[in-house]
């Protein structure tokens, strides 16, 4: 597949990624860049690389694959220092869970070594940092791939047998059609989720400590989505802002149409509300995108 890839930024993804292909051992060698001190004492610690590296533009050389893992807001920063280091030939890839954003820096670099392709692992948890990746967080998961129409069928094809190596199923489409899939699957639902706990917060000393205290699941589920890296989502919502400003007006639309229905006591409207919800739950367990087990299948 690749003798050689270049990781940069060891947070969850990255971290997951090196323990996934050390599982499966399809890669000759895995080299690492992380740009803060404490991560790569953390990753040399638990030996998460074959190598670490202090400067991003020599862990690039000589790679076949380079997967950028780090925030957006970093991401032309990291592509500056590389673009001249790059082999021939290799390809260039991310993490990010915004596409349209990424596909833009890659036009405007025309690296002219590197055959780029944006990518987003749909898979994550609310922790961060290299301990809390684990080797089959891509299993059964999706990564979704959004290269443009120039790209070689052949190299769309490597990097999609590489994720597919790690358990994961791969889908193409375009970078427009990610972001407005991603904005209602993933973004507006941490939309929610961190204003839920801003209202949850917002009350007295004495009530919010009971809230704690009492937290059932709804609320506590809210807060694990709300528990997940802070720069990371505000880079999300900077990039992709209007596509998700415009899923929280419909959002608000859906919302008044709710208060509404409450306000009246219209009970058939709210039942109607609730069983459409219900057969949309049982769409999600019936596409393997979740368990029917009871909470989740928690244990």
């Amino acid at each position: 597949m690749f003798d050689q890839i270049s990781i940069i930024g060891c947070g969850l993804i990255g971290s997951s990624i090196f323990k996934s292909l050390k599982k499966a051992g399809s890669v000759k060698k895995i080299i690492t860049y992380d740009n803060d001190k404490s991560v790569n004492e953390v990753i040399e610690k638990n030996n998460l690389s074959d190598e670490i590296f202090n400067n991003v533009s020599d862990a690039v050389k000589n790679s076949d694959l380079v997967i950028i893992a780090t925030p957006i807001s970093s991401f032309e920063k990291v592509l500056n220092s590389i673009k001249d280091n790059l082999k021939a030939g290799s390809i260039l890839t991310d993490t990010c869970s915004v596409k349209i954003g990424v596909s833009k820096i890659f036009e405007k670099m025309n690296l002219k070594n590197s055959v780029c392709i944006p990518g987003h692992p749909v898979a994550g948890i609310e922790n961060s940092g290299p301990e809390a990746g684990f080797a089959d967080l891509f299993k059964n998961r999706w990564t979704i791939l959004t290269p443009n129409k120039k790209i070689d069928g052949q190299a769309i094809k490597k990097l999609s047998s590489f994720w597919e190596s790690m358990g994961s199923k791969v889908k193409i489409m375009t970078d427009e059609d990610h972001d407005k899939i991603l904005t209602f699957t993933s973004h507006l639902p941490h939309v929610i989720a961190y204003n839920i706990v801003k209202t949850s917060m917002s009350n007295d000393a004495s009530v919010k400590d009971d809230i704690i205290k009492y937290s059932a699941g709804g609320l506590r589920d809210f807060t694990r989505i709300a528990a997940s890296d802070p720069v990371m989502w505000r880079d999300i919502f900077i990039d992709n802002s209007a596509l998700i400003i415009q899923a929280i007006e419909k959002f608000i639309k859906n919302l008044d149409e709710f208060k509404k229905a409450i306000s009246e006591k219209d009970g058939k409207k709210l039942v109607e509300i609730f069983e459409k919800s219900k057969d949309f739950r049982k769409s999600v367990i019936k596409a393997g995108q979740d368990t029917d087990k009871p909470d989740f299948g928690r244990k």
